[in-house]
């Protein structure tokens, strides 16, 4: 998937030599996170708009330079990756750093979403389903093993998060033959944390529940 297209190169860089003031002005007049700082062209590292309450506007960025933080991305970093970065250091702004140090734009996280978000996992048709298992214990080729062996397709997946070794791993299949895949995940001791179509194992201890709870009631 191509992002560069999605490089901005209209959003300032600032040398260690600018004033603070410039930095507030312009963390006042946007709603980034972040901005990049270079000294004598060469990325440096970033200011973040949480610290401006800290500093004194009449300084100089110099003055601030061992709170730089140090996080960057070049035109060849995957998408996927790209997203981490933005996950990973909490920002909504990602300076793109080529081979010589030097700023040649920025990713703005909305844009990269959207890339994202216009990927077949959200736009295909299907369901949709969060498992679980040991982190030592699950693969992704046993995920698709699972989902092709219900002759189902297997759309996408990812993992959304871990937990006490414990991961999980959202899939989107076909919607067909979703509640099978759901009990064959379960045959191999997955969890189903959350399934957007009607889960009949699900139903079946309903029922059950409900058939106990009247008999008890005779």
């Amino acid at each position: 998937m191509n992002i560069q297209s999605h490089i901005l190169t209209s959003i300032p860089v600032f040398e260690l030599e600018d004033s603070m003031s410039e930095i507030c002005r312009f963390f006042g007049e946007t709603t980034y996170s972040h901005v990049a700082i270079t000294e004598k062209g060469k990325f440096l590292g970033l200011i973040a708009e949480n610290d401006m309450e800290e500093v004194e506007v009449l300084k100089k960025i110099e003055d601030f330079r061992y709170n730089l933080e140090a996080f960057a991305v070049n035109k060849e970093t995957s998408w996927l990756d790209v997203l981490e970065a933005f996950a990973r250091n909490e920002a909504n702004l990602l300076p793109i750093v080529d081979e010589d140090s030097l700023v040649v734009g920025y990713y703005d996280l909305n844009d990269i979403v959207s890339v994202f978000i216009d990927t077949p996992f959200f736009t295909d048709p299907g369901g949709v389903l969060v498992v679980a298992k040991g982190v030592k214990d699950y693969s992704f080729s046993e995920i698709a093993q699972i989902v092709e062996s219900n002759n189902t397709k297997l759309i996408g997946g990812f993992i959304t998060d871990t937990v006490n070794d414990v991961v999980q791993v959202t899939i989107k299949i076909g919607s067909t033959n979703l509640n099978d895949v759901i009990q064959t995940f379960r045959r191999y001791n997955y969890t189903i944390l959350f399934g957007n179509n009607d889960d009949q194992f699900l139903e079946d201890l309903r029922q059950r529940s409900d058939y106990l709870n009247k008999y008890l009631n005779v």
